[in-house]
């Protein structure tokens, strides 16, 4: 193995504020499901209404064709089974399987495994919807599960955690990236290069991407403790796509865009315990809401294959921008236009249902599983609030290109494939919601690398609701990855704080998920930081909490002593 660089070795680093949380596997739910030849990817559930479950598995085989049985049952040692049939693993789903159990208990735990021949999956425990009154729901906000960067120890602390019920996944599920890409030298250090080793284009390939992943022992261990739900962002099909291309597909080499991207989401369909689409829907329209009983709403949100326009890139008018009047025409003319949109008319009618549903119900908790940060992150002038330009790296120096110190000389958005990339649909995603009487929104988002904690305001200034960010899996956080060092990403948080008015607090140097438990009075968040990535340990940190509270039709965080 070689040495590691700072780079590496930061996942080394362990976390620093003071509550602990000690990950053991003790029980069967727990523990890392054992490894068999024909059930190496895992079992997995999901997708959960209250009367059924989507039960998912993965046979490998040299056969076209082979029969596999399933089981689900009310206890692990399957005394009670309540449901059973046969299934076919099929080369032309890549020998995954996917059942669907009807009929069921709401709100009820269940157990279940497949067989075929003389070989047990491991057992796998699910739960479906609950429809009557319901006095707390544990949800764990998971993103970025880069296999390259490191062991999805996140998910195997995940599958430990007794307060959750069920696990969000707002995107980068898989990365696209060939093993000489991002990450390679991480990769290279831990022995987790990326397989293929080219960049996924093909069917095949994202085939084959898929099932690298669901080895990592975290990854089967999370699955088969609790149910997914998911929502994609965009390396499950390639880097910042939009409706007609993406910023890292190149037709010339590479194909036609469509072909590409319907091999993605072909064999995202395959490899998640999701359900294929409804009557009138393709697979890219990939939107879900979620009832649990009287208590809260989840709707997860697609925003990236039905609706978006292209992102506006930086360097094409990086020169045209000299004074602060070329700015704000910048700002209004091109990152305002409000013909790019984020969501489709499907999108809003499921969401729009869904909202007013919960309102009408009297449900406190109104959740939107979203997959890139939505509040307003304009980059402050670094520099001015103390940052040394000297301490930028390569990259970042001054005069260097569009990088973090160019946006903060002219206050533009961190980023313009996040919301902030499209304030006008954004505008127009808090009016459909204000419309419907909702301005409570707790949205749970990924993508960032970084765990955030954010107030949300539409352009008026009303209050639209909160926004909780995770860090990712194993992705490293922005600041940390372009090269500053440690003491400066650090100090560029305490900056996004003092500067920006939507952020309470951020940190981009952990990898971990958040734990949100909500009751009737309030809810409570964890950020919760794996000791590493580099080796497989469960151990974690909580590194901050915060209490949410409902305050009228408002929410709020709770005042620290």
């Amino acid at each position: 193995m070689e040495s590691l660089n700072r780079r590496q070795a930061l996942a080394l680093v362990g976390a620093t504020a003071t509550t602990a949380c000690t990950s053991a596997a003790t029980d069967q739910r727990t523990s890392a499901p054992a490894t068999s030849p024909v059930f190496r990817h895992g079992v997995a559930s999901g997708d959960p209404m209250a009367d059924s479950i989507v039960l998912w598995t993965r046979i490998t085989t040299a056969a076209p064709r082979q029969t596999v049985s399933w089981e689900l049952a009310t206890d692990a040692r399957f005394e009670t089974i309540v449901a059973s049939g046969d299934a076919v693993a099929d080369a032309a789903a890549d020998h995954t399987v996917k059942v669907i159990p009807d009929a069921l208990q709401p709100g009820a735990i269940y157990y279940y495994r497949f067989i075929t021949g003389d070989e047990k999956s491991p057992i796998g425990r699910t739960r479906t919807l609950p429809t009557r009154s319901l006095d707390r729901l544990g949800v764990a906000l998971v993103s970025c599960s880069n296999y390259a960067f490191g062991h999805f120890n996140a998910y195997g602390a995940i599958a430990d955690d007794d307060t959750i019920d069920i696990v969000l996944h707002t995107g980068d599920y898989i990365y696209e990236y060939g093993a000489d890409g991002w990450g390679a030298e991480t990769a290279t250090a831990i022995g987790r290069p990326h397989d293929p080793p080219h960049e996924t284009v093909t069917l095949a390939d994202y085939r084959q991407r898929h099932a690298q992943y669901k080895t990592d022992a975290g990854s089967r261990a999370m699955h088969a403790a609790h149910p997914l739900v998911a929502c994609w962002d965009d390396h499950e099909s390639t880097n910042n796509p939009w409706m007609g291309g993406a910023q890292n597909h190149q037709p010339d080499t590479e194909g036609d865009w469509l072909v590409r991207r319907d091999a993605s989401l072909r064999a995202y369909y395959e490899w998640m315990p999701i359900r294929e689409p409804g009557p009138g829907l393709t697979r890219a329209d990939f939107w879900r809401v979620y009832s649990f009983g009287d208590l809260a709403t989840l709707i997860t949100l697609e925003t990236r294959h039905t609706a978006r326009g292209e992102q506006v890139d930086y360097s094409q008018y990086k020169d045209a921008i000299t004074t602060q009047e070329e700015r704000n025409a910048f700002m209004a003319d091109v990152i305002d236009d409000p013909s790019r949109k984020m969501i489709s008319a499907g999108m809003k009618d499921a969401l729009s249902e869904g909202l007013t549903a919960s309102v009408s119900s009297g449900q406190p908790w109104r959740l939107i599983g979203n997959a890139s940060p939505i509040a307003r992150m304009w980059v402050p002038d670094i520099a001015a609030y103390g940052v040394d330009p000297a301490k930028a790296p390569a990259g970042e120096v001054p005069g260097a290109g569009a990088n973090l110190l160019w946006k903060g000389q002219w206050n533009l958005p961190f980023y313009t494939d996040t919301w902030d990339g499209y304030p006008a649909a954004r505008e127009d995603f808090y009016a459909l919601c204000r419309d419907v009487g909702v301005q409570d929104l707790l949205v749970l988002t990924g993508d960032s690398h970084s765990f955030w904690a954010n107030t949300l305001f539409d352009a008026s200034g009303n209050s639209m609701g909160l926004e909780l960010g995770t860090a990712g899996v194993s992705s490293p956080g922005d600041f940390v990855e372009t090269g500053w060092d440690m003491e400066t990403a650090a100090q560029l948080d305490r900056v996004f704080e003092e500067a920006l008015d939507e952020v309470r607090w951020t940190d981009n140097l952990h990898q971990g998920y958040v734990r949100v438990v909500l009751t009737r009075e309030n809810a409570h968040v964890d950020f919760v930081a794996v000791q590493t990535v580099l080796l497989e340990d469960r151990s974690t940190t909580t590194i901050r909490s915060e209490v949410i509270e409902r305050r009228g039709g408002a929410l709020a965080y709770r005042d620290k002593d």
